[in-house]
């Protein structure tokens, strides 16, 4: 399968899931295991060579950043293979598992409160490992219960945007692009993603100018809704 030809035939028989403005999804199968395939795509308005370059880079900060938050104990999908001519990245399907958006949706207070000091915690794991996740929402983390102990666990997925940085102003804004979805998809929940927050600021010694950087990014967005 190191092959470009041998990639193009696993999606030919692949189920395509979505197509988003970026990339297609598939499901497959990997040497017997239940995969998903992310296959970002030429886009005709670019040109070709740069087309071709900034998708290459995008693979690989995308495959850099799931590494890297795995060796940091982050559960993220196994990345199985890599094929950097088609620009398809084969990673472990999260079968079972469900979103943290279905779970406030269908969840009362003290389970909400315990889930929200739990993703609080893993973004402050997260940041101190300077990935930036760069599409933060509550699609983008799942819940799996674990096959030994029963216990639920947390998983990031969808790093398509992410990238390396040890900014506070770029960890803020990606708590401000999760602070934007999280209260869009789930109204009146003002004080749970504070519990997010203040679970954050326990849990990394950075979070003193990251949550600085949050509230300056939030100040420029109400200037910009105000101006129109």
């Amino acid at each position: 399968m190191a092959q470009h030809g041998g990639t193009a035939a696993v999606l030919e028989a692949a189920e395509l899931l979505k197509q988003g403005a970026e990339a297609r999804l598939y499901r497959t199968r990997f040497l017997g295991r239940p995969a998903i395939v992310k296959q970002r795509f030429p886009k005709r308005y670019r040109h070709p060579l740069l087309d071709e370059k900034l998708s290459q880079r995008r693979t690989a900060q995308e495959v850099r950043s799931i590494l890297r938050c795995r060796r940091a104990g982050i559960s993220a999908p196994v990345v199985y293979f890599v094929d950097h001519t088609s620009h398809c990245i084969f990673l472990e399907e999260l079968v079972g598992s469900s979103t943290v958006r279905d779970y406030i949706g269908s969840h009362r207070d003290l389970e909400l409160d315990r889930l929200a000091e739990r993703v609080g915690q893993i973004l402050a794991r997260m940041h101190d490992e300077d990935v930036i996740h760069g599409d933060l929402t509550t699609s983008n983390m799942l819940l799996r219960r674990g096959t030994e102990d029963g216990k639920v666990d947390l998983v990031l997925i969808d790093f398509g945007l992410s990238y390396i940085s040890a900014l506070p102003e770029d960890k803020g804004v990606d708590l401000y692009v999760l602070e934007k979805a999280f209260l869009s998809t789930h109204p009146n929940t003002e004080a749970l993603f504070q519990k997010l927050l203040d679970s954050y600021a326990r849990s990394s010694n950075k979070s003193a100018a990251v949550l600085k950087k949050l509230d300056e990014v939030r100040l420029r967005g109400r200037k910009r809704s105000m101006v129109g």
